[in-house]
C-alpha cells in the first residue's frame, strides 16, 4: 500500500515569509517589518475574507430556503 503525504514540504507562505525575513536580516532589501512579514497578514486577510463570504452565502441560503419552505407549507 502506498502510503506518500499529500503534502511534502513547507507552504508556499511560510517559505516566502522565511525568504524576507533572512533578506532582511542580511540588510539586502530595507523594508519595513510589516512588508517583511506581509505574506503571513494578507493570507490571513484572505482567509478571513474567504470564511465571511461563505458565512453570508449560508445566511443567504438559509434565509431563502426557510421561505420557500414557508411558502410551500402556507400552499397546501
Amino acid at each position: 500500500m502506498n502510503t506518500k503525504s499529500a503534502e511534502s514540504g513547507f507552504p508556499f507562505v511560510s517559505v516566502l515569509t522565511i525568504v524576507f525575513i533572512v533578506l532582511k536580516l542580511t540588510g539586502t532589501i530595507g523594508w519595513s517589518w510589516w512588508w517583511v512579514l506581509s505574506p503571513l497578514w494578507i493570507s490571513l486577510l484572505a482567509a478571513i475574507a474567504i470564511g465571511v463570504i461563505a458565512v453570508v452565502g449560508y445566511v443567504i441560503f438559509a434565509i431563502v430556503f426557510a421561505r420557500k419552505r414557508k411558502a410551500r407549507r402556507t400552499r397546501y
